[in-house]
């Protein structure tokens, strides 16, 4: 990991020209790991700089999720297999979440805390969509500019019936917008009516 040295001094509270000063000096490394000419530093050295201590430990977290409570049975399945793996690979495992709730819906408790908190240094889910049915590379792009990784264990997608929950939700969404809350629920349930009886 390489960090801008705009983004060293900035969280130093001091000025480039200062830093490029202890550079001259020897009391800084300054790295050019691309072919742009732009200098960094590492993670390593940012560490040193600010006095963080680095914690050698991985933390990691698990997170699972399904659609609903209907399908609990699948939440715990999809734990234990993702604790058999974590295990597998010598990870140490801190926190397992579970959730129910649709991969589209961005208002669930669990994945807000933990995104808030951010305590950990690898975070392993099942399927992408287990995480988010849609964003998915900016969750990650968030997770890696706090130095955190997302592993996925089954780059496959998962079963239909979670799939078909997610299109519900959004077919109720949409219908709620368009025709107001009231008639929402009788025109999703007729549009999915449709929809079965044209497979």
């Amino acid at each position: 990991m390489f960090i801008r040295i705009s983004k060293l001094a900035k969280d130093l509270g001091i000025t480039k020209v200062t830093l490029y000063n202890w550079h001259k000096q020897g009391r800084v490394e300054f790295v050019k790991p691309y072919d742009n000419n732009f200098n960094f530093v590492t993670q390593e050295e940012y560490n040193r700089l600010l006095g963080i201590k680095e914690d050698k430990e991985q933390k990691v977290i698990i997170y699972t999720r399904v659609s609903s409570t209907a399908n609990k049975s699948n939440l715990e399945n999809q734990l234990r297999r993702l604790v058999d793996y974590c295990n597998a690979k010598g990870y140490k495992v801190v926190k397992a979440i579970k959730e129910f709730g649709s991969g589209i819906n961005d208002k669930r408790p669990q994945l807000e805390k933990l995104l808030q908190n951010l305590d950990f240094t690898l975070l392993v889910v099942e399927h992408k969509d287990r995480l988010t049915r849609f964003g998915f590379n900016y969750l990650d792009l968030f997770l890696k500019s706090h130095n955190k990784k997302i592993e996925i264990v089954n780059n496959v997608d998962t079963d239909e019936e979670d799939l078909i929950q997610d299109f519900v939700s959004i077919i109720t969404s949409y219908c709620a917008r368009i025709y107001g809350k009231r008639r929402s629920k009788r025109k999703t349930e007729r549009l999915i009516k449709e929809l079965q009886d044209n497979d």
